[in-house]
């Protein structure tokens, strides 16, 4: 079976009142809040993607339910991986602002198959890099960054159709489809407004 992604916007100054050791152990809590708890159940607690805890006044995390992706990770590195290989094609104002919006949520520069995320002591340290504790750190700050620069990727998402047609149509490991891709990017450009909107951060666990 392949890895999923959960990912959580989270109100930060309620993370860091928590011990480093026990974050990751009260994030899951969150997203599987009992012995059969299910972040897919959503029930009444879920809004445009976002499932909310029971019972939390006020609610200080959610988890996004990827309609794109049915919880997978593979969708997202695949995702990744097209922007490598059409980012040469585009050019350089739009190239700049998608790697802007997507560095460190599904794409790094000096991206690996399954990087860790480097979260500057918000995690416990990963002791087995091929199973990272946590898969996208990103903080606040660096939220309200890529909901600014999701502002002036939108409009140019179809400029990327081209590019997509010559480096990715019909290749494994690559998304299906464009529409599918920029469905994927639209989600995300969701994930981060939201988060931002709030002023709250995002991570992401396997």
């Amino acid at each position: 079976m392949g890895m999923d992604l959960t990912v959580f916007m989270v109100n930060w100054g309620q993370l860091s009142a928590i011990p480093v050791e026990s974050r990751i152990g009260r994030l899951e809590d969150m997203a599987w809040p009992g012995e059969f708890g299910d972040v897919h159940d959503g029930g009444d607690v879920q809004a445009h993607g976002w499932l909310w805890p029971p019972g939390q006044a006020p609610a200080w995390c959610a988890a996004y339910s990827f309609l794109t992706t049915t919880g997978a990770h593979m969708p997202h590195v695949r995702a990744g991986a097209a922007w490598a290989d059409i980012r040469p094609l585009v050019g350089a104002p739009v190239r700049e602002v998608m790697d802007s919006f997507l560095g460190g949520l599904i794409w790094d520069a000096d991206q690996v198959d399954a990087p860790a995320a480097a979260d500057g002591g918000v995690f416990p340290p990963v002791a087995d890099r091929w199973h990272p504790h946590v898969l996208l750190v990103c903080l606040p700050e660096a939220v309200a960054g890529k909901a600014r620069a999701w502002e002036r990727v939108e409009p140019c998402l179809e400029e990327l159709s081209g590019p997509f047609a010559v480096e990715c149509e019909g290749w494994a490991g690559r998304p299906d489809t464009f529409e599918g891709f920029v469905a994927l990017l639209r989600e995300w450009g969701g994930v981060v407004t939201e988060a931002a909107r709030r002023g709250w951060g995002l991570v992401g666990l396997p």
